[in-house]
């Protein structure tokens, strides 16, 4: 078996998986509503707020009691979230008026917390109401 052909330029050059076009694509929402319900029910409690870690670890727990699956990257999307909607959070920096989180100035480590009016604003805007 000849393994230098491998390296010639031929090879090299060509893709080995074709990629097919499957038409457009449908984007994902913004922010999973699903998800900013939970942060907001975990920070809540807490007007100083919370350690990243503890969040997370809440959020875990609720999910299991409630029997809710867990996806493998279930931390990234709930900092994805978090981020999206935060004041101050690194280069992503939202509203300051309208922002639903914040982290505390001051507080050492990653400390999540979240403006508890707007909070409740935003939980009255996105409840259903029934006919």
């Amino acid at each position: 078996m000849n393994f230098y052909k491998f390296h010639s330029p031929q090879y090299r050059e060509t893709p080995i998986h074709k990629v097919q076009d499957s038409g457009p694509t449908m984007r994902r929402p913004r922010v999973e509503p699903s998800i900013l319900s939970e942060l907001i029910e975990v920070l809540t409690p807490h007007p100083g707020g919370l350690r990243r870690w503890s969040v997370m670890r809440a959020i875990r727990e609720n999910r299991g009691r409630t029997s809710r699956a867990t996806s493998l990257k279930f931390e990234d999307e709930i900092e994805r979230v978090f981020r999206s909607s935060c004041s101050n959070c690194g280069d992503v920096k939202q509203n300051p008026e309208t922002a639903l989180f914040y982290r505390p100035e001051g507080k050492a480590g990653e400390v999540w917390a979240v403006h508890a009016e707007r909070a409740q604003a935003w939980k009255a805007e996105s409840v259903p109401l029934e006919a």
